[in-house]
């Protein structure tokens, strides 16, 4: 079977799908400042230029604290995803944001857009998210990346 991951975006597809698949080529890092921030401003895209702001240090908090916070929220929510019965991912990675997308928004019906998006890209990589997570020192995620 061919790898349909990463296929031309599909017509028929929601923008919220086609952001999703940008989501999931995030590093894991990332995806957690992201789901961090999601709390402050709940939407996806002003969500990934903040946390590209954070990792420029141009922004008033900084990377590593919002990899903390999002590691916190990650322990937060995903008992609520785990218990939410999910599918057997299959059909490539369009189909999988969407069945995931479903099972976040009944894992945390009350969340907006960000949060739920962040929280799929995280719980569909959850693996690299539980390692990072289970590092000691989070602050040490990702060196400084000079402006410019």
């Amino acid at each position: 079977m061919p790898d349909s991951r990463f296929d031309l975006p599909d017509l028929d597809s929601s923008a919220e799908e086609e952001a999703g698949v940008i989501l999931l080529g995030l590093d894991p890092d990332r995806l957690l400042a992201g789901l961090g921030f999601a709390g402050l401003a709940d939407d996806p895209a002003l969500v990934t230029q903040a946390v590209d702001r954070a990792r420029h240090g141009v922004f008033s908090t900084g990377h590593a604290e919002l990899v903390t916070s999002g590691a916190k929220q990650w322990r937060r929510l995903r008992p609520a995803v785990e218990a939410v019965p999910g599918k057997t991912p299959s059909g490539g990675m369009r189909r999988e944001w969407r069945d995931t997308a479903d099972r976040v928004a009944l894992a945390v019906s009350g969340a907006g857009p960000a949060l739920r998006s962040y929280l799929t890209a995280c719980w569909i990589r959850r693996d690299e998210i539980e390692r990072l997570c289970d590092r000691e020192e989070l602050h040490d995620v990702v060196p400084e990346v000079p402006a410019g």
